[in-house]
């Protein structure tokens, strides 16, 4: 679990690297559907 909150960057090979970012939190989420309401959803 403690990696999965780490960006990492794998280099695979001849270029290619597998780029993994942390997901985000539910609490944070929340609080940009808050602050920013996507235009036309009020309908």
């Amino acid at each position: 679990m403690a990696e999965e909150r780490l960006y990492q960057a794998r280099y695979m090979g001849s270029g290619t690297f597998i780029i993994s970012k942390p997901k985000r939190r539910k609490r944070k989420l929340r609080q940009t559907k808050l602050k920013n309401p996507r235009p036309g959803m009020r309908k």
